[in-house]
């Protein structure tokens, strides 16, 4: 983890930044600004931006010049990644967002205190660290990925954790779709409180 970056989050490692359209969970299809922070401990072994992990890769960024990259796209929309973005004081950034009209998403593993002001969450916890409550309670959407049978019973311990609004997602992780899609699809005809979230971005071949 970089040492480097200050308390008040004024300066954030970023990884990349793009514009695209969010490829999966609840708001898959909507145009979206990326905002991929360097600095992951988690350490999830299918992870498919393994180079976030190191975040002294990647060059502290002033929160403004971040901010000014995302106004000038059409869809005023942001969505805050990783790594694994709690890691950092959050505040900062996504008050500058919000002031300019640009509403916050972020997608984390919520193993980290929360911060920042969001007017979306997507929680994705890691059995590698624990959601904390705090995170729990606040995600507007749990997504559990799914790459062996055990992570239903692992999603339905943390179905009963999150607030009763929140929005329940299955997804195949990428390298097993073809085993896990089918188990997926006959769960959630089983249990229809939960929905299939896909990697539409990778079908589509966009980042």
């Amino acid at each position: 983890m970089s040492n480097q970056v200050p308390e008040d989050g004024s300066l954030l490692p970023l990884m990349e930044e793009f514009y695209t359209i969010q490829g999966e969970g609840y708001h898959t299809g909507k145009a979206a600004y990326f905002i991929r922070l360097g600095g992951c401990d988690v350490g999830c072994h299918w992870c498919d931006v393994k180079e976030s992990w190191n975040a002294e890769l990647h060059p502290l960024t002033p929160v403004e010049t971040i901010v000014q990259h995302a106004k000038v796209h059409p869809a005023k929309t942001v969505v805050v990644t990783g790594g694994e973005p709690l890691i950092y004081n959050l505040d900062t950034l996504t008050s500058r967002l919000q002031s300019e009209g640009i509403k916050t998403f972020m997608e984390t593993s919520g193993a980290y205190p929360l911060s920042g002001h969001w007017d979306w969450i997507c929680l994705s916890p890691k059995k590698f660290k624990a959601p904390r409550k705090e995170v729990l309670q606040a995600a507007g959407e749990l997504k559990v990925i799914v790459f062996n049978k055990s992570d239903f019973t692992w999603a339905e311990e943390h179905a009963a954790l999150v607030n009763d609004r929140c929005k329940l997602y299955l997804q195949p992780e990428w390298s097993k779709a073809s085993e896990m899609t089918p188990l997926i699809i006959d769960y959630v005809k089983n249990n229809p409180k939960w929905e299939i979230s896909l990697q539409t971005h990778k079908y589509l071949n966009i980042p």
